[in-house]
């Protein structure tokens, strides 16, 4: 039920971030498994987008990670508050990634209402990607981890979206992106109440 590194491997970023809306993102955290849906994600196209980490070949000791063969996590710290989760995506040295900005609680509701202090029924315990790492106990601990072993990994459960029902437009908060964060590489599952807002395009 996990996905291989055959899937992660994939060139084409923006079929993945597509593709992975109805996965399942998994975290084993001492003995405690939770799990929610993922319902939005967002796509970033390594060394030619202005919004990633690895624009223009930017190689430090925090965007190494996005330059290994897919299929490792990349979490990073935002704004010094916030852990956000991506899925490092195609082969070695092209650093594309796909950021999961929502899931939809699924398996451990009881550790992630405790995590964020609030009932599962509230959409924001989930919605944005500081709160579903959050809710799925996601932080640096788990960066450049093998989404094929036990800690932190990705399942098929067979939930499919048609592309009527998933929602594409802008990315958020990559405005220092210039003409790049207008390129409609967000994507989310329409009338999901986990998706973050805005959530239209």
């Amino acid at each position: 039920m996990k996905l291989p590194h055959s899937y992660y491997s994939n060139q084409d970023v923006l079929f993945l971030a597509q593709d992975l809306l109805g996965k399942v993102l998994f975290t084993d955290i001492n003995g405690d498994v939770t799990a929610g849906i993922i319902v939005e994600t967002e796509a970033y196209f390594g060394v030619r987008d202005k919004a990633s980490h690895a624009y223009g070949g930017r190689r430090t000791d925090r965007t190494e990670t996005l330059y290994s063969h897919g299929g490792v996590s990349y979490v990073y710290l935002c704004y010094g508050i916030h852990h956000l989760f991506n899925v490092v995506t195609s082969v070695e040295d092209e650093p594309h990634a796909v950021l999961v900005r929502a899931v939809e609680p699924l398996i451990g509701i009881d550790i992630i209402e405790l995590r964020r202090k609030m009932p599962a029924s509230k959409p924001v315990i989930s919605a944005g990607p500081g709160s579903a790492a959050k809710a799925l106990g996601i932080d640096h601990s788990l960066n450049k981890k093998d989404l094929t072993e036990n800690e932190i990994w990705i399942e098929d459960h067979g939930i499919v979206y048609t592309s009527e029902e998933i929602v594409t437009g802008p990315r958020i908060g990559v405005a220092y992106a210039q003409e790049d964060a207008l390129l409609p590489w967000r994507f989310f599952v329409k009338g999901n109440k986990y998706v973050s807002k805005p959530n239209k395009a």
